[in-house]
């Protein structure tokens, strides 16, 4: 499937870290997505019920990222690919998570994984 919904620097305030400053107060993080999408399907029907709703996605992103504690980036985009597989139905979705500032010489510092339905693993 080459339709793709995406989402683009979806910020999230969440607990990532292992330093116990990182885990005394949320900080922001930055996640991009991109969703395999019966994009066809939908703009047949005009029906939001035929796609993916990427504003109760995002939300429920935000929900999760605000839910627990993460210590790794790692751990946090296994959970956003699994709340987007699991939860909106996707077949496979791309996650692209970065810590801004995690280190002083770089901008951002992340993980990108990619996780099908069939398999739960990399695409």
């Amino acid at each position: 499937m080459k339709d793709r919904i995406i989402i683009q620097d979806l910020r999230l305030s969440a607990i990532v870290g292992v330093n116990r400053w990182e885990k005394a107060a949320p900080q922001i993080v930055a996640v991009d997505l991109e969703i395999a999408a019966e994009a066809a399907k939908a703009a047949a029907t005009d029906r939001i019920a035929d796609t993916i709703d990427y504003k109760r996605l995002s939300r429920d992103v935000a929900e999760l990222a605000a839910s627990q504690p993460f210590e790794l980036v790692e751990t946090l985009a296994e959970a956003i690919a699994t709340l987007v597989l699991d939860k909106h139905g996707a077949p496979w979705v791309k996650v692209t998570l970065r810590k801004p500032w995690a280190l002083r010489s770089a901008r951002d510092v992340g993980v990108v994984i990619e996780r099908s339905h069939q398999t739960g693993n990399s695409a």
